[in-house]
């Protein structure tokens, strides 16, 4: 009896040691933990045109929450978003607070050191922008010894600090416009998408574009491990879908006036 006792003991302990195998194996699949609790938690800042913001009736909209609606929606979950600071983003995803980021991030050879990225949804340029009146500034080169302004550890930050420019930080981008059109900084190198969205809704601003670059390419970020495998691929075929069908064109032409900056090319 002892000698039967014992090897139930033994079974038992077995079996609970592969229940174990099999739930850590379970929990290091991001998109299962995602289906099996229902929702995707994805991180915004809410106030970034036309990517992210809020309407008249402070409804949360724009390309990036309908894109990552839709990509919830492909999933069988559906998408929570979490408003939060552009420094809180990237450092967010990475702890696992959020799962991705849908804010119009731009991919770049450091950032994917830590991070996965999708394929691009978004291919943009990036422009230089400064007062009506400002006539120092007419090339990317002349910003050496200039200050800019823009969201601290933000691609175009860097990009102007690599031209010499001193980058002085903010929040948002009306807190950049403000700043560039009181003077209190040279320039702002900027999203096309959002600096030609601002300047339609404020047609009296003064301001102007003295030039533009190409490869501002958009993707989605999550945390760069073997659980979140599975989750990208998901993602990469719920946008290839969007392709296809033309919901991805449809989305940049409703957000970036008329325009498609998928890159998306008719065969």
């Amino acid at each position: 009896m002892k000698k039967i006792f014992g090897r139930i003991l033994i079974a038992l302990a077995a079996l609970m040691t592969l229940c174990a195998f099999a739930a850590a194996e379970e929990s290091t699949d991001l998109l299962k933990t995602i289906q099996e609790r229902g929702y995707i938690t994805i991180a915004t800042e809410g106030d970034w045109a036309p990517w992210t913001y809020h309407d008249e009736d402070n409804n949360l909209v724009g390309l990036d929450v309908e894109l990552g609606q839709a990509i919830a929606e492909k999933l069988g979950v559906e998408a929570r978003f979490e408003e939060t600071g552009w420094d809180a983003i990237l450092a967010g995803v990475d702890s696992g607070r959020f799962d991705i980021a849908c804010n119009g991030v731009s991919y770049t050879e450091e950032r994917a050191e830590k991070y996965n990225f999708s394929t691009p949804y978004v291919v943009n340029k990036v422009v230089l922008v400064v007062r009506g009146d400002n006539e120092e500034i007419t090339s990317f080169e002349d910003l050496n010894g200039k200050t800019t302004t823009n969201t601290v550890s933000s691609i175009y930050a860097e990009m102007a600090e690599g031209y010499g420019a001193t980058v002085i930080g903010v929040d948002a981008l009306a807190d950049t416009i403000q700043l560039v059109l009181q003077g209190r900084a040279d320039a702002t190198v900027n999203s096309q998408v959002s600096i030609n969205d601002y300047m339609l809704e404020h047609p009296e601003a003064n301001l102007k574009i003295v030039a533009e670059v190409e490869g501002d390419v958009v993707c989605i970020p999550v945390r760069k491990s073997d659980e979140t495998a599975t989750l990208m691929d998901a993602i990469n075929a719920a946008l290839e879908e969007m392709r296809e069908d033309g919901s991805l064109k449809a989305l940049s032409e409703k957000y970036f006036n008329g325009l498609d900056l998928t890159g998306t090319t008719e065969e």
